[in-house]
């Protein structure tokens, strides 16, 4: 029989650790004070959004809030004996506090997220039945000064009922309670939803914040690489490092590298590399690879190549898209192809023949203006 700590967790990225057992957060010092100067002004607002794009430490974030607030007793406890106020989120590894959310044990914390079926499969969304666990929350006796905090990871997984059961909670929550809302892109939460919470906007990692998040995650290969790839995502970052990704983009960059006289076995190879049974997560890479890189064609033909995410890269983004009218017919090139890869998915047409037919008219478009 499976254990529930066996299946696929949706808040965990495959290849690094869970947000719960990571306790430095870099990068994002910003939210950080943000939330710690509305906590020490007395001004603890009951919903957070913490929004931004995925990958750059939203639930880590949430996790550290929730450690904070269950190990930090409240300002005004103990009268004049009080300690001074806390200075930082950060809560020690030893604290008791922090054992209990790594091994997963507080009562003073809630957890929502997609669920699994009785086969153990990871539902699409988050449903109603997983919101009513508030109501047994926040009917149990509080613990940690009498604090509770509920993680939504993700927000924007929630079917309209869920939705609506969270909203409830905004509109009536009991005393001591905070919501945390994780949000990949909070333009799909209802607008009531929003304007209940305060927003912690995240933002893409660079240098060295980027570099010291990605040895955390225990991730190894060219960093440099990975943060262009990633556009500043370390999770995309951990997943493209799993999935060999820095590989396949060299790989495309030396199959356009042959334009005008580009190498009709080379583009069959990678074509057919994401065919076939068990392909499908390379299938799934190289579209998204391949949008990027159109991405950054289209990019270089307005503002240049810029750094390049593996060598070879900008001599090609340069020669390929010289000016803006290179740019824009990229642009709608990208609209193209990403159409008909969600289209060809969606109806199961054969990957190496949509991968293949994606290179062809591609160099099509790059012979217009060599």
């Amino acid at each position: 029989m499976t254990e529930i700590a066996d299946l696929p967790q949706p808040d965990q990225i495959d290849g690094a650790p869970h947000p719960r057992q990571t306790l430095q957060l870099y990068g994002q010092d910003a939210a950080q004070a943000a939330f710690l100067h509305a906590y020490t002004a007395n001004r603890l607002h009951h919903g957070w959004l913490l929004s931004g794009p995925r990958g750059v430490g939203k639930a880590t974030l949430a996790w550290k809030i929730a450690r904070f607030l269950l190990a930090t007793p409240p300002a005004d406890a103990g009268g004049m004996f009080a300690p001074d106020p806390p200075e930082t989120l950060d809560v020690a590894e030893d604290h008791p506090v922090a054992k209990r959310l790594r091994a997963g044990a507080d009562g003073g914390l809630l957890v929502i997220r997609r669920s699994h079926d009785d086969k153990g499969n990871l539902r699409k969304v988050i449903g109603v039945d997983d919101m009513r666990r508030l109501h047994g929350f926040f009917g149990l006796s509080a613990s940690g000064e009498g604090r509770r905090v509920v993680i939504v990871d993700a927000a924007d997984e929630m079917n309209p009922n869920a939705a609506n059961a969270l909203l409830k909670a905004l509109e009536e929550p009991p005393a001591n309670a905070t919501l945390l809302l994780v949000a990949h892109q909070p333009s799909s939460l209802l607008p009531t939803i929003r304007s209940r919470c305060r927003e912690l906007r995240l933002s893409p990692l660079s240098g060295a914040d980027f570099a010291a998040a990605l040895d955390q995650a225990g991730v190894e290969g060219d960093g440099a690489a990975l943060g262009e790839l990633s556009a500043g995502s370390v999770g995309a970052a951990v997943s493209l490092a799993q999935s060999g990704g820095a590989a396949i983009y060299q790989d495309l960059i030396a199959l356009f590298e042959g334009i005008p006289r580009m190498s009709r076995d080379a583009a069959l190879k990678l074509a057919e590399s994401a065919a076939g049974k068990g392909n499908d997560a390379r299938f799934a890479l190289i579209l998204t690879l391949f949008e990027l890189f159109l991405a950054r064609l289209a990019r270089a033909g307005i503002t240049g190549p810029g750094s390049e995410a593996v060598p070879g890269e900008a001599a090609l983004l340069a020669r390929l898209a010289p000016h803006p009218q290179a740019a824009r017919a990229y642009a709608r090139l990208a609209q193209e192809l990403g159409a008909r890869a969600r289209h060809g998915r969606a109806v199961n047409l054969d990957p190496a023949a949509l991968v293949l037919d994606m290179v062809l008219k591609t160099e099509a478009e790059a012979r217009k203006f060599l």
